[in-house]
């Protein structure tokens, strides 16, 4: 019998808390000292977070404002997201050896664009991509296309990235709720979505798929 999935809903913290949480949790379900996670959470100040393969003097060559938020390093690579109005989700499984590695994309951006729907929100995927890839690109994720993207017609609503150790696997992503700054592309799900509704409906959806019930 597959150890329950384990649903955490943190309050919003700190960029580097985040971060550190995140990795604390891949570095658990890696040893087998815990079961999958799903967690959901939250930033309490607005944040840049570098990809893996991004450098720090990157940030030098943005606008002075932009310079001045606090700033940390992702496990995941990809382009930087500047944090602010979003809900974050980290799922982190045991891997399977020779695990397709779009399969956990799919699952999780499936019931993602389910539930956007339900809420009256054209989501779709995009279905295509462009030359990007985790070391090149727009310094902006979410100017960024990948066919897995979750889009509206207004633009990207949310994108995911993965890093994977030897026994597990974990996938992050953000779901833009409201737009603060000009730097950040894409699209935003409106200030008025339930957010508990989503994280209730995806936890029960994303346990469902992958057989923990």
């Amino acid at each position: 019998m597959k150890t329950k999935l384990t649903i955490q809903t943190d309050r919003p913290q700190t960029g580097k808390i985040n971060m550190a949480v995140d990795r604390q949790i891949l570095d658990m379900v890696e040893t087998g000292t815990s079961g999958p996670i799903l967690r959901f959470y939250q930033w309490s100040e607005p944040t840049i977070s570098l990809g893996y393969f991004q450098k720090e003097s990157d940030i030098a060559q943005l606008p002075a404002l932009l310079q001045e938020l606090p700033w940390v390093k992702r496990m995941t690579g990809g382009g930087a997201i500047l944090h602010d109005r979003e809900l974050t989700y980290s799922l982190t499984v045991p891997l399977h050896s020779n695990q397709p590695v779009n399969d956990l994309y799919r699952l999780v951006h499936d019931i993602f664009i389910q539930l956007l729907r339900e809420k009256g929100i054209e989501a779709q995927y995009r279905g295509f991509s462009d030359k990007g890839n985790s070391q090149r690109g727009p310094f902006f994720c979410f100017a960024r296309h990948h066919e897995l993207d979750i889009v509206t017609p207004e633009g990207k609503l949310l994108g995911s990235a993965q890093r994977r150790s030897k026994n597990a696997a974990l996938q992050h992503g953000s779901l833009i709720l409201e737009k603060t700054w000009p730097q950040q592309p894409g699209t935003a799900t409106g200030a008025d979505f339930d957010i508990n509704w989503f994280m209730q409906k995806a936890g029960e959806k994303i346990e469902a798929a992958l057989g923990y019930t």
